[in-house]
């Protein structure tokens, strides 16, 4: 009888610690200010260079108001201004592009005027992501 008494209270003991440490780990998380949304026109651009196993992957977010994050975040912002947020209406650019098979994807999530947008297309290569995209995707220097 003893020993079940001590279990009961050990199992008690250790709840009542538990909680304890549940509710100081919640504290700071509560108290915490919240992060302030993004405002204006943005995407978080990335761009996969690859097939579906590629790991090199780069990205950076694209802020139009006023632009800035990104390599030609100027330009980025008018293309995607003429053609009213939509990145699939960003004119086209007349180039030949090689034949050469090297996928590339293309993924945009953000909000455009208010509009959430989730953009993801793979192209054969970088020079047809270019001319198709202008230079939204245009992440390097």
């Amino acid at each position: 009888m003893t020993y079940t008494s001590k279990a009961t209270v050990l199992r008690s003991a250790l709840l009542a610690a538990t909680l304890v440490l549940l509710a100081a780990g919640q504290a700071p998380a509560q108290a915490a200010a919240p992060r302030p949304a993004l405002r204006g026109d943005w995407l978080y651009l990335t761009v996969t260079r690859g097939d579906s196993r590629s790991s090199d992957t780069r990205g950076t977010l694209l802020l139009c108001d006023p632009p800035q994050g990104h390599a030609h975040a100027a330009e980025a912002c008018a293309e995607l201004g003429a053609a009213g947020g939509d990145i699939d209406a960003v004119p086209p650019t007349s180039v030949f592009c090689p034949m050469i098979y090297a996928p590339v994807t293309a993924h945009a999530r953000g909000e455009w005027k208010g509009r959430q947008v989730d953009y993801t297309r793979t192209f054969s290569n970088g020079c047809v992501l270019a001319a198709r995209t202008g230079h939204v995707f245009a992440l390097d220097t």
